[in-house]
């Protein structure tokens, strides 16, 4: 079993930063990949970004293009989501996830195995 834990959220002013770290324990995997989600109300879980366990492949949502970027600790098993230049509409619970199936998943949550707790990010105006 895989224990997903994310930090990191907050609130903060449109503009703004917030990094994001999600810190994975229990069983040990090779050749995974991380994920991002994010979940606002009355909407359906969104793709936020793909990165694979070396940092080398990542893969962003086109509404965070720009603004987000992931990186990779291995040594800590974490995943961290550098959020700049936010937006209201940023506003959401975000989830970390992993998949430690082979290959490269598609942007649906189906594709993920994992999951944390999620993390409230508000975005004010």
């Amino acid at each position: 079993q895989v224990q997903l834990v994310e930090s990191g959220g907050g609130s903060v002013q449109a503009g703004g930063s917030l990094r994001l770290s999600c810190a994975a324990s229990g069983r040990t995997f090779t050749s995974y990949v991380w994920g991002w989600f994010r979940l606002a109300p009355g909407k359906e879980r969104e793709f936020v970004v793909a990165i694979n366990w070396t940092g080398t492949r990542i893969a962003l949502a086109d509404s965070v293009k720009g603004r987000f970027t992931s990186s990779t600790d291995n040594a800590k098993n974490t995943v961290y989501l550098e959020m700049n230049s936010l937006k209201p509409e940023d506003t959401a619970v975000y989830y970390c996830a992993v998949r430690i199936r082979s290959g490269w998943p598609s942007p649906q949550p189906r594709e993920f195995d994992y999951w944390g707790q999620g993390t409230q990010v508000t975005v004010s105006s």
